[in-house]
């Protein structure tokens, strides 16, 4: 059955917290607000986690899901982020700018040898995640849908009723993340959103696809 709890102020992560873990523990499936949409939020080190999300957004199984991480201790638990990107990083996170970065070792969220993951924008979301360890913070929508800003939203979009809802209200929407692949010489814009991609000095040449 389908838990909601309130996810509005500082206080409501004692009782959240506990609830997120022992649902997390169990490959369970987690509703949550962003700075930009609702997302699913589940373990990325867990296939079966994986597997639930892909099937409530009726994805295609080959497709990656980003991971959001509440501060750089997890990024670099995760990923091995370039020097050249590291302090460009460091002045667009926390934010909805979502990097492809090289794993440390292979994720159920990615088969290629690579993750998208960002710090979000969104305090309270980073102290669940501070406790949680990092989670998928794929959009909640049935894959190609507009992506959602409330809970009533997101639940009549997916296939089917997550684990547990934090609501935390209207999200304020506008564009996903901007998306950047940062594995290569230069940097390649995979989706213009939210945030502008600047250029670093001497970091390489930006390239949009």
């Amino acid at each position: 059955m389908m838990i909601v709890l309130p996810f509005h102020r500082g206080r409501d992560l004692a009782a959240v917290v506990p609830r997120v873990k022992r649902c997390l523990a169990e490959a369970g499936v987690v509703l949550v607000p962003t700075e930009t949409f609702y997302g699913l939020a589940g373990d990325p080190c867990s296939e079966e986690a994986v597997c639930r999300i892909l099937d409530l957004k009726d994805r295609p199984r080959d497709m990656p899901l980003p991971v959001l991480a509440a501060d750089w201790t997890q990024v670099d638990r995760l990923t091995d982020v370039p020097e050249a990107w590291r302090r460009h990083l460091e002045s667009v996170w926390p934010g909805p700018i979502t990097a492809v970065l090289p794993v440390r070792q292979a994720l159920p969220v990615s088969t290629v040898g690579t993750v998208a993951i960002r710090i979000p924008g969104h305090a309270m979301l980073r102290r669940l995640l501070g406790e949680t360890g990092p989670l998928t913070g794929t959009s909640a929508n049935h894959h190609g849908d507009r992506p959602s800003v409330d809970v009533p939203d997101a639940l009549r979009s997916l296939a089917g009723d997550p684990d547990l809802v934090l609501d935390g209200g209207t999200t304020p929407g506008g564009q996903p993340s901007t998306l950047v692949d940062l594995t290569g010489v230069g940097v390649r814009i995979l989706r213009q959103g939210a945030e502008v991609w600047g250029q670093p000095d001497g970091a390489g040449t930006a390239k949009k696809r």
